[in-house]
């Protein structure tokens, strides 16, 4: 991604993006919504089998982590500032070039698993990290030491082979990177493999042994907003109700270009999958041109 090699070696130097730091103080926060079901890798499972659901990665159903985490984050500065008094700090949460893994597995938060992912023994890789970095010279934590062992689920479930060797992401194939970073065309070669998935991919997490024990989060704010639609409910909305339905979500961020691009691919697979008229019938009325329109045709195309 363009962003990350923009930023160089700043990513991996702390003290460059924050001059005067000393130490980071990572965190890691919950994101399973409270009534997840224990099983709920199957009933994720079971939602992806079934062509007309729409599938939202889990983290983004409810409110937009970033503002949840960093708040929080800040929190914990402002209160530690009152014991010690003024110290030079900033807070990060997936919003520089931060290396937030590295610096979860170096603290003791987790090891890297082979999708990449921060992953615990007794928390699974279902959190978010967050950073503070500070210029005081605090004790150091411990790593933990890894524990995927020779397991290769990950691996084997990534729908578009985007873990393309233990450790290592080919983000370009990646759908999360697809349907929410990337901002133009998805390739038509991995349109197919994206299934009823409209933003982002939780496949690789789903398979993952280690979460089972993956915690549900004690916050309303991760609590389901959007997530229990259909494909052709959410093909309904205008852009209107989008921006309005995602106020204070993650998803918000793609616009609605981007997000009836998903749709459209979705729909398209749905068609070819099921052959409902209703799917058919709804592609075929849109009156999207541009990006979406491109994606509109390919979806029609699926079925003779």
């Amino acid at each position: 991604m363009q962003y990350m090699a923009a930023h160089g070696l700043m990513r991996a130097r702390p003290a460059e993006l924050v001059p005067g730091t000393v130490r980071v103080i990572t965190a890691r926060m919950d994101y399973l919504p409270r009534d997840a079901p224990p099983d709920w890798p199957a009933a994720e499972t079971r939602r992806l089998a079934e062509p007309a659901q729409a599938v939202i990665s889990v983290y983004a159903r409810g409110r937009d982590y970033h503002k949840v985490l960093r708040q929080r984050l800040q929190r914990v500065a402002d209160r530690l500032a009152a014991e010690i008094g003024p110290f030079g700090h900033r807070v990060f949460t997936d919003s520089a070039p931060v290396q937030e893994v590295e610096l979860a597995s170096r603290s003791g938060l987790g090891w890297r698993g082979k999708h990449t992912l921060a992953l615990h023994r007794e928390g699974g890789s279902m959190f978010f990290l967050g950073e503070i970095y500070v210029d005081l010279p605090l004790p150091l934590s411990e790593p933990v030491s890894a524990h995927c062992g020779a397991c290769t689920a990950c691996l084997d479930a990534c729908p578009t082979q985007a873990i393309v060797a233990p450790y290592r992401l080919d983000a370009r194939r990646c759908i999360s990177y697809l349907t929410i970073e990337n901002d133009g065309p998805i390739p038509p070669e991995f349109r197919a493999a994206m299934g009823n998935r409209i933003y982002g991919c939780d496949d690789c997490q789903i398979a993952c042994p280690w979460n089972k024990y993956a915690r549900q989060s004690t916050l309303p704010d991760f609590d389901v907003r959007i997530g229990h639609e259909t494909l052709l409910e959410l093909w309904a909305w205008t852009e209107a109700e989008f921006l309005d339905r995602t106020q204070g979500s993650a998803i918000r961020r793609i616009g609605a270009v981007r997000w009836r691009r998903n749709l459209a691919v979705a729909l398209g697979n749905a068609w070819r999958e099921t052959g409902d008229p209703a799917l058919h019938e709804a592609l075929s009325e849109a009156a999207d041109t541009g990006l979406v329109r491109e994606h509109i045709e390919w979806a029609l195309a699926q079925r003779p």
